[in-house]
């Protein structure tokens, strides 16, 4: 095991990720890293293609004795989710992340790695910069924008392809094979905000609430995570019965498809229900305490008097429509596979809530396996929106993966598997968005699997990724590429 960085970073597959590590790739501002992909396939004389949304797919030729074999497609995205510890000072425009070990894992510094899915990346280069790798034909496809709106896969032209077999590695589990996956959209429901003059003689006090986990609104959803937007809400329908206050600002969470970690509110009240602003806060804290010492033990709602120039509040319509959104935008899940145990089949997230001049927006990432559902989910909130006044849309809309019961490329997975650790892989489907739907959408045929060594809490600032596992996993996928050879591709 490495002890140190540079240590680490002598293995192809880790060396690749340090490099990728210290180019800024947020969703959205992802020109630097397909530009560098750019380079380094014509550096290695490779055919590139960058399209129009900055994808990019890069060609190798089979290795000797492997040209027979079908031409294989392996996908990740370039993009990583940008959260950050509170307090932490990191620019996610231009500063690398600072790369550390503990133990057998790599974090960064109080941000998110970007192991997801900056693996898929390191992989992809550590095998296209390879010589001595056997492998069939390769079409290699980065794509952008995946944790966010799915755009980059998106656009992708499919003439731009040969191979009928995918094998991304976008999951977060070694000794997996992932063979199915959620269908997405999402939702932004927006309240127009009637200012109000603020009454004289009121202090102004910020709520916030912190110390909560979070997560992937997919692949945690299911932990039980306290939602900070939605604890918010709570908070505030409560202190309403209690005294007489205002609003002027709710902001909470900063990636749609992360459990909100963090949510602030700014309100004003009259000196004389200070005091039992206090005790509310208080009686909320022990409330919380209880109800997610397993979750989040750490939950805390702290509260600050704070100087202010604002003359203008939210009025009561508004204040009130926008404690009801908290309240009553669906959250969390809404229902479980009855096929496969322990699988959640729909669910949808609360993960942003944005005050500006002149509205409040809350924005929800909904998944299901099941199309009927996720529109179920649709339909519910348009309905919401709709009663309360709300403008109402949908984006990044994304199909479903089915599970393939005859999927050729599973089954060379599970023979090497076999052959390699005397057990049998076990099979698994998520409850997250993976763009092996898209991609069988517009492929008529395409066969497709899902790798990646284990990662942990992934869209958080705790994102740590198993050295071990992903030499592991990395020897693994190579064993299947050289050991295609030897399977009967419909002989």
């Amino acid at each position: 095991m490495s002890n140190t960085l540079e240590e680490l970073i002598e293995h192809p597959v880790f060396y690749h990720f340090s490099k990728i590590a210290a180019i800024p790739r947020g969703s959205g501002n992802e020109k630097a890293i397909s530009d560098y992909l750019v380079r380094f396939a014509q550096a290695r004389r490779l055919e590139v293609i960058q399209d129009e949304a900055l994808n990019v797919i890069i060609k190798k030729p089979a290795t000797p004795g492997y040209e027979e074999i079908p031409t294989v497609i392996i996908q990740g995205h370039m993009d990583m989710v940008c959260e950050k510890n509170e307090g932490t000072i990191h620019n996610f425009e231009s500063d690398p992340l600072q790369l550390r070990i503990i133990g057998d894992m790599l974090y960064a510094t109080d941000t998110t790695l970007g192991a997801d899915n900056g693996v898929a990346v390191a992989y992809a280069l550590a095998l296209l910069d390879a010589e001595e790798i056997p492998h069939p034909s390769l079409e290699v496809v980065i794509t952008t924008e995946e944790e966010t709106t799915m755009g980059g896969a998106l656009a992708i032209d499919p003439s731009h392809f040969n191979g009928k077999i995918l094998i991304n590695i976008d999951s977060e589990e070694d000794h997996k094979l992932l063979v199915s996956g959620a269908g997405g959209i999402k939702i932004t429901q927006t309240l127009p905000i009637v200012w109000e003059v603020a009454p004289t003689g009121v202090q102004a006090f910020k709520i916030s609430i912190g110390g909560l986990k979070g997560g992937h609104s997919g692949i945690s959803i299911d932990k039980g995570r306290g939602n900070s937007n939605k604890i918010m809400g709570r908070l505030l329908d409560d202190l309403s019965s209690k005294i007489p206050y205002y609003i002027c600002q709710i902001n909470g969470g900063s990636a749609v498809n992360a459990i909100p970690r963090e949510t602030s509110a700014t309100i004003f009240l009259h000196s004389d229900a200070h005091r039992n602003l206090e005790q509310t806060i208080a009686k909320w804290n022990r409330l919380l305490k209880n109800e997610l010492q397993t979750s989040d033990p750490d939950v805390s709602i702290t509260l600050e008097n704070i100087k202010h120039d604002r003359s203008t509040v939210f009025s009561e319509d508004t204040m009130s429509k926008a404690i009801a959104s908290l309240m009553l935008i669906p959250n969390g899940i809404q229902s479980m596979s009855m096929e496969i145990e322990g699988l959640v089949e729909s669910s949808t997230n609360l993960g942003i809530v944005t005050t500006t001049d002149a509205e409040i927006c809350f924005e929800s990432d909904s998944r299901s396996s099941v199309k009927s559902l996720k529109d179920h989910i649709v339909n519910q909130s348009k309905l919401l929106a709709d009663a309360l006044g709300c403008q109402f849309e949908t984006d990044c809309d994304y199909p479903e993966w089915p599970y393939n019961p005859h999927s050729a490329i599973r089954k060379v997975f599970e023979q090497v598997y076999k052959k390699k650790y005397g057990t049998d892989i076990e099979i698994i489907a998520v409850h997250a968005g993976i763009e092996c739907g898209i991609f069988m959408d517009k492929i008529a045929g395409l066969d497709a699997i899902s790798i990646g060594p284990d990662m942990y809490n992934v869209h958080t600032p705790d994102e740590h990724l198993s050295i071990p596992s992903t030499l592991n996993n990395w020897t693994y996928f190579l064993s299947v590429l050289e050991e295609m050879k030897d399977f009967s591709w419909g002989k």
